[in-house]
């Protein structure tokens, strides 16, 4: 055990009506996986409730409101100060067009199915391999 404290963070796997998922990228100058993609969210606050949290986080990074769905998964990061847990969430967009923060530079749309082949934050690769095998195929 490495006696590090853990904190929580939720993200969202967010579908369109088509099915794909969201994903934002994380700008050059974050300190953490600059470049890479990422599922929107971020850390809970202080005696804050997650589903809040999200749907703040959600606003704040996309300028889209959510309505959560289910829980899908979970993933953890280790820095050099913490833990980090991540529970990962269904959801879809309810109202708004994406608009980013300055944390991410871009955007995309993608089928679930293509999850995997995506180059997500590392933590969150062992979740997109489950995820895009189990995601339906076309109809």
């Amino acid at each position: 055990m490495s006696g590090k404290p853990f904190t929580l963070s939720v993200k969202v796997v967010l579908r369109d009506a088509r099915g794909r998922c969201l994903l934002v990228r994380r700008s050059s100058l974050s300190k953490n996986n600059a470049g890479k993609w990422d599922l929107p969210g971020g850390k809970v606050d202080a005696g804050e409730n997650f589903d809040v949290a999200l749907k703040r986080e959600v606003a704040e990074e996309t300028g889209l409101d959510i309505s959560i769905d289910d829980v899908l998964g979970a993933a953890e990061s280790v820095t050099p100060a913490k833990r980090v847990v991540y529970l990962i969430l269904g959801g879809h967009p309810t109202a708004g067009e994406v608009r980013l923060s300055s944390e991410h530079d871009a955007h995309v749309w993608v089928d679930s199915r293509a999850l995997a082949e995506v180059d997500l934050c590392g933590q969150f690769r062992p979740f997109a391999v489950a995820y895009a095998k189990a995601a339906p195929g076309p109809s």
